[in-house]
């Protein structure tokens, strides 16, 4: 889910803001909000997690960055333990939320954050949004 601001505590997501999907080109501070849901038998094993922002044509967004131009995403490892007291087979939550900073992107076009476990994706692991238009405001 996009948001204002999004963060993980007591194993739970608390979200503000959420569930947009049209912003100004200037995008002010944001969020990408999940929960995963991992198989139990892939607990205590380490999952690679990451989100890449890419424009319409699903090529990556780059930035300026010290070293040159820097595509914009973000990667974690997601671990999960079997908790006490739940059946056999029950998926384990695994709530995660990461913040995305000011960006100046295209006015009018549309973009996604596109999610990727271990390497793979699907289509359906995009979350895309817009932006107005030039001189558009809500």
């Amino acid at each position: 889910m996009l948001c204002d601001y999004a963060t993980v505590a007591d194993g739970k997501l608390y979200i503000s803001g959420g569930g947009w999907s049209v912003t100004n080109a200037q995008v002010p501070a944001s969020a990408v909000a999940a929960k995963f849901e991992v198989p139990w038998t892939q607990a205590n094993q380490p999952i690679r997690i990451a989100f890449r922002l890419i424009d319409a044509d699903g090529a990556p967004v780059l930035l300026a960055g010290p070293q040159g131009p820097l595509p914009v995403g973000a990667e974690a490892v997601l671990e999960v333990s079997r908790p006490l007291g739940v059946p056999a087979g029950t998926p384990i939550d695994a709530p995660m939320a990461f913040g995305v900073p000011p960006l100046s992107l295209a006015a009018g076009r549309r973009f996604g954050w596109v999610l990727e476990v271990d390497g793979e994706t699907r289509e359906d692991w995009t979350l895309t949004f817009s932006t107005r238009p030039a001189g558009e405001h809500p």
